[in-house]
């Protein structure tokens, strides 16, 4: 059974089903996202920057983002619309860091892990004494 909800969008109540958005704007979207997708399916426009697809579509950036993200558009067949690092802001084509953040944080975390077990060790160490 449907819940109410408000759309994320534009903030009508409507019957939430599996859509985050009312009825309306899951149809404007969806008509941008053709008007989108027709453009960069063109040979000629496949290494268009978001900003490039943007200003000849009239699509927002924020709205090009979104639907490369969600999966909608894959930015491996379309290398101009890579987006920037939730860390650094590099472009990159999945996810939500790029290779060298995620190696970054990867050894933060094996550092972090190595001083919480010196830690555990060394209260683990009891000294006994005779009497």
């Amino acid at each position: 059974m449907a819940e109410l909800a408000n759309c994320v969008q534009c903030g009508r109540l409507f019957a939430k089903s599996y859509r985050p958005t009312c009825e309306q704007c899951y149809k404007e979207d969806e008509r941008l996202f053709e008007i989108v997708y027709k453009f960069i399916r063109k040979k000629a426009n496949r290494q268009a920057s978001i900003m490039e697809v943007s200003k000849a579509t009239e699509v927002p950036e924020k709205t090009i983002l979104r639907f490369v993200k969600e999966g909608r558009i894959r930015a491996s067949q379309f290398p101009g619309l890579s987006y920037p690092c939730d860390r650094c802001g590099e472009g990159i084509l999945e996810g939500r860091i790029c290779n060298s953040c995620n190696q970054s944080l990867q050894k933060d975390l094996r550092t972090h892990d190595e001083v919480t077990q010196k830690q555990q060790m060394k209260e683990r160490i009891t000294y006994h004494t005779e009497k």
